[in-house]
């Protein structure tokens, strides 16, 4: 059974170490929205990060571009992972690229996922430094699977990256042993170095996420955001991102006594 975070504010704050928090961005932070520049961060959203970041460790681990999400966040202290984690940059000169070697390939792909994609009425490619997404929330009828099959063909053409799936988006990233739960256990291992041992939190909503709630079923907390329960590696659930807010306030107000 999945619990509601708000009403385990205490359990979850009050594990054993210094809390740190990991947020996705899209669908967490913000909401999803119909074209991704669109998904702006609230003011309110982004006072209460400050806050937490003075306090302890944050980390927004984002399927956007690195600089995309450090424009959107756009606060000093906290640590960056973009393209799900394959480019990460933070305090104290913090930075790793995770598959440079792929670069020339994706760029290649991306030509012909574009070229594929040019018939199909509302279908958007973005290009990340780590990734190719295919959106195709603003498809309709016989487009999508098109799309879909579009993907499909580029990454059968292309075997050194793989194809994964999100909301409403199809990703073709480096095909190596790296994600957002290896991403999530990099960073913790950094913070665990120190004396005081740490006590992680993540916080996310898309299929992507699942990579980091199952790394941290033996050792920390998973919420997942949804109004529609689906099978997670969670333990706990907010509806949405006017939830999320209210518990990253919660957690300022157990911190900040």
């Amino acid at each position: 059974m999945v619990l509601s975070a708000l009403d385990h504010v205490p359990e979850i704050a009050g594990n054993d170490g210094q809390l740190a928090i990991f947020l996705d961005y899209d669908g967490t932070l913000t909401p999803i929205v119909g074209r991704p520049e669109e998904a702006m961060l609230s003011d309110s959203t982004r006072e209460a990060l400050k806050i937490l970041a003075d306090h302890t460790p944050v980390a927004i681990l984002s399927g956007r571009d690195l600089e995309d999400i450090q424009r959107r966040v756009n606060i000093d202290g906290i640590t960056y992972a973009g393209s799900h984690g394959f480019d990460i940059a933070g305090p104290r000169g913090l930075r790793k690229q995770v598959g440079p070697e792929f670069l020339p390939v994706l760029d290649a792909a991306e030509k012909e996922v574009r070229e594929k994609l040019a018939g199909i009425g509302g279908a958007l490619v973005e290009r990340k430094r780590f990734a190719i997404a295919t959106h195709y929330r603003q498809v309709t009828g016989e487009g999508i699977p098109r799309v879909e099959q579009a993907v499909n063909e580029v990454a059968a053409h292309h075997r050194e990256l793989r194809k994964i799936s999100g909301k409403k988006v199809y990703e073709l990233q480096p095909n190596i042993g790296w994600d957002k739960g290896k991403a999530l256990l990099w960073l913790l291992n950094l913070m665990s170095s120190g004396a005081q041992a740490i006590s992680p939190v993540y916080i996310g909503d898309d299929l992507t996420d699942e990579y980091a709630f199952r790394v941290l079923q033996q050792r920390a907390v998973g919420i997942i955001v949804t109004e529609e329960l689906r099978p997670t590696a969670a333990r706990y659930v907010l509806k949405n991102p006017a939830e999320v807010e209210r518990l990253l306030r919660e957690f300022v107000a157990y911190l900040v006594q």
